[in-house]
């Protein structure tokens, strides 16, 4: 009993020795992985303001008017017909060409190289700087304008005297006198388009008719060029629709002392009513096809010329 007895401690003291044994430390559990830090939400893109619309291109300037087909009359002599043809004239006074027909009207003129002219009311020149083209070097123009008219011109017309060839255009300064002592003896006056405004304007048209004859050479020309009115009107239209009748200008001027020397109808318009303003400005795009009369008037008397001598008879 006491081995079996011995033997039960001996295993319980095994047991117990087993037990107290030091069991290894359970694994420590793995931690579990951090969860990855959210990755940083991407910085927003800088806010451009729009662009603005493109604003619409600019409208392409008008187009010059073409300038009408003008071609002379055979007939017009040579010096006219390189005046018009001259290379320097500018676009806008080459437009008024077709309208104006001024180879035709110089021509009729009688304008030739070498003389002294005057043209009343020359505004800005077109015409003037044609005449001076065709009476050349050797000859003058003067230009005359009313104080008021000339105010607005000269600019123009002065730089018209810069050209090649032009340094024979006088600008008359507003005097007293229509014309200075010195334009005497002219072979020509001339007026083109602008003698119904010296009636409105109120000037005095016997005396600038008088004055106009002590200017001229025996034989010499005055030629006149206006916007016709109706037949009958007289002196009605000429501030309202800048016309004026052709028998009165006829009448008013042969009483200062002139004859009537001829009459062309290379500007009429027998289409024209007669009842539309003829200025530039409103008559817009009918500029240049109003029905105008062409007048020639010359002082009477014999223009001089060469004398002629028989030869000496020997005794």
């Amino acid at each position: 009993m006491k081995t079996y007895l011995f033997a039960s401690l001996f295993s319980l003291a095994g047991a117990i020795a087993g037990c107290s044994k030091s069991a290894p430390p359970p694994a420590a559990p793995t931690p579990a992985p951090e969860a990855a830090a959210p990755a940083p939400a991407p910085a927003p893109e800088p806010t451009v303001a729009a662009a603005p619309p493109e604003p619409p291109p600019a409208p392409a300037a008008p187009a010059e008017p073409a300038i009408p087909p003008y071609t002379p009359a055979a007939e017009v002599p040579e010096p006219i017909r390189a005046a018009v043809a001259a290379a320097d004239r500018t676009d806008k006074d080459r437009a008024l060409d077709a309208g104006r027909k001024p180879a035709e009207v110089l021509a009729f003129f009688k304008i030739a190289p070498g003389q002294k002219v005057a043209e009343l009311f020359a505004a800005s020149g077109y015409t003037t700087e044609l005449i001076a083209r065709v009476v050349g070097e050797s000859g003058k123009v003067y230009a005359q304008n009313p104080k008021e008219v000339l105010e607005r011109v000269r600019g123009p017309l002065t730089e018209r005297t810069t050209k090649p060839g032009l340094g024979n255009i006088v600008i008359l300064e507003p005097g007293d006198a229509l014309l200075p002592p010195e334009a005497k003896n002219l072979d020509a006056v001339i007026c083109v388009l602008n003698y119904h405004d010296f009636v409105w304007q109120k000037v005095d048209r016997a005396k600038l008719n008088k004055a106009v004859l002590a200017a001229l050479k025996p034989g010499g020309v005055y030629g006149i060029v206006d916007h016709a009115a109706a037949k009958g009107s007289g002196l009605r239209d000429v501030e309202t629709l800048h016309r004026i009748d052709e028998d009165t200008v006829k009448q008013e001027i042969t009483a200062a002392g002139f004859k009537l020397d001829g009459e062309t109808d290379v500007l009429a318009n027998p289409s024209d009513p007669h009842d539309w303003n003829a200025s530039p400005r409103a008559a817009a795009e009918k500029r240049g096809t109003s029905d105008r009369f062409t007048l020639r008037f010359v002082k009477p008397g014999k223009a001089p010329g060469k004398v002629n001598k028989s030869p000496k008879k020997r005794a």
